[in-house]
């Protein structure tokens, strides 16, 4: 049974991933007639009072997918120009919690950001200019590049799309959300690769 701290999927209209939501919020958007359609599969089945006239109770399915109108959220996120927010979280989960220098995967609390070109020499704190690194390598770079340092980094870093970001930020994807997700990124999306493989070692463990 699934957990009532599962997410929804929020789209626009035309089927753009715009954020996750938990089921009050989506329950909240069918109250007010907000969804236009849903897809992907039932999560919730939330019952009500009862009729006064035919004396049945209310019921309201959830499913994991939902599309509600209006698009004017999402357009300034599918400029070529935008960057969604850095954080520590999501930027590990891009690297698929490995160090991009080592290559072993830690548990957050032994990763670090680090700045590909150091911010001492003019390096900024963006998407393109960061990867994670576990605690030795970060040290052992400190505040050179790679080439300086002799490490050779193992991907090169990249800023997330939007539909990329929403994966990233996503707790317990289903799987249904992470087909519809991935059906938005980028063909030549890295992402691809890192979701094929964790499923490949979650079918065989």
């Amino acid at each position: 049974m699934l957990s009532l701290n599962q997410q929804v999927l929020r789209t626009d209209l035309a089927g753009m991933p715009m954020e996750w939501i938990d089921y009050r919020v989506a329950a909240r958007l069918y109250f007010l007639e907000q969804v236009a359609y849903a897809c992907g599969d039932p999560l919730f089945v939330l019952r009500g009072g009862i009729n006064a006239n035919t004396h049945r109770q209310s019921r309201l399915e959830i499913h994991s997918i939902i599309a509600t109108y209006g698009t004017h959220h999402t357009l300034a996120k599918l400029k070529d120009d935008y960057a969604p927010p850095l954080s520590n979280r999501t930027l590990f989960h891009r690297d698929d919690h490995m160090c991009m220098y080592c290559g072993t995967r830690l548990s957050p609390r032994h990763l670090s950001r680090d700045h590909v070109r150091p911010t001492s020499r003019g390096g900024k704190d963006v998407w393109n200019n960061v990867v994670t690194a576990c605690i030795r390598c970060n040290n052992d770079k400190a505040g050179r590049t790679p080439e300086a340092a002799g490490m050779e980094l193992l991907a090169v870093p990249f800023t997330p799309t939007h539909a990329e970001y929403i994966y990233l930020m996503g707790r317990h994807v289903l799987a249904d959300q992470m087909s519809f997700l991935r059906a938005h990124f980028p063909r030549s999306s890295p992402l691809h690769r890192r979701i094929a493989r964790g499923l490949h070692e979650a079918v065989h463990d």
